[in-house]
């Protein structure tokens, strides 16, 4: 039997996950997954790429607010909270409408980075398209790099685990969905799932950029699990680790829930 083992969402792109036993799973992502991002005084968003210390900022939801924390300081802010200030911006090549968030929010970001940065949210579910290249399908995404759902196995961790000096957790590949499989990267092959009341369709297995060298516990940074992986889930020009999913039926799953699995 396949089971979900753990559900995490990010809410503000690039900062440390949010483990929660039940989520609203939506077309665009969980909820409040990954609505928030920070961007430059270009108005470009800025990840873990260049500010590894972003993964030092930890985030918890309580109710209507997010708490941010970092280095022993906190604020909090309401999930509803934004000025009436849009600022059209960009993630990779896709267009994101979003919009300006309070000023005192932006300031903090900015005192705890050292570097100008604005908090920005995304108007709404449908401001961000992304096109599926392999079938031209139009999907609505929030503010995650590629697509609104990455779902990863424990058997992968596991395969990667036994191949390197030193083991490394999950949170390196920051998925949504950690699942039970049959072997390592099985869950490239699945089709599609249900999962409580959602069905998730695959898209493809998630091609990683450097930000998985990154210790997610001290933000330093090492040549592994990239090296590694490099040496037997290479294909093309890509490294992949974990699968990209669609929300094709709007639900509620939680931890413990058998996955049943789809042909789409």
């Amino acid at each position: 039997m396949h089971t979900i083992k753990d559900i995490i969402i990010y809410p503000i792109k690039g900062l440390g996950g949010v483990h929660t036993l039940s989520g609203e799973s939506l077309h665009a992502g969980f909820r409040h997954d990954r609505r928030w991002m920070l961007i430059d005084e270009n108005n470009q968003f800025v990840t873990q790429r260049s500010l590894p210390q972003m993964a030092l900022f930890s985030q918890k939801l309580h109710g209507n607010f997010l708490e941010i924390m970092y280095k022993g300081l906190s604020i909090h802010i309401s999930t509803e909270d934004h000025t009436s200030q849009i600022i059209n911006t960009k993630v990779w090549d896709d267009d994101a409408v979003t919009v300006l968030c309070s000023n005192e929010i932006s300031a903090w970001f900015t005192e705890m980075l050292h570097k100008k940065v604005k908090l920005v949210k995304i108007l709404d579910e449908q401001s961000r398209k992304h096109t599926v290249q392999a079938s031209g399908k139009i999907v609505d995404v929030s503010l995650a790099d590629g697509y609104p759902y990455l779902v990863a196995s424990e058997q992968s961790l596991h395969m990667l685990n036994e191949k390197l000096s030193f083991p490394i957790q999950m949170d390196r590949f920051r998925p949504n969905l950690v699942v039970s499989a049959d072997y390592g990267h099985h869950e490239d092959t699945w089709q599609g799932m249900k999962v409580g009341t959602a069905i998730f369709e695959n898209i493809n297995p998630c091609g990683r950029c450097n930000v998985i060298t990154i210790d997610q516990q001290n933000a330093h940074i090492n040549t592994e699990p990239l090296r590694i992986l490099n040496q037997y889930r290479k294909v093309g020009n890509s490294v992949n680790f974990g699968t990209n999913m669609i929300c094709v039926q709007e639900g509620v799953i939680t931890v413990g829930d058998t996955i049943n699995f789809l042909n789409l």
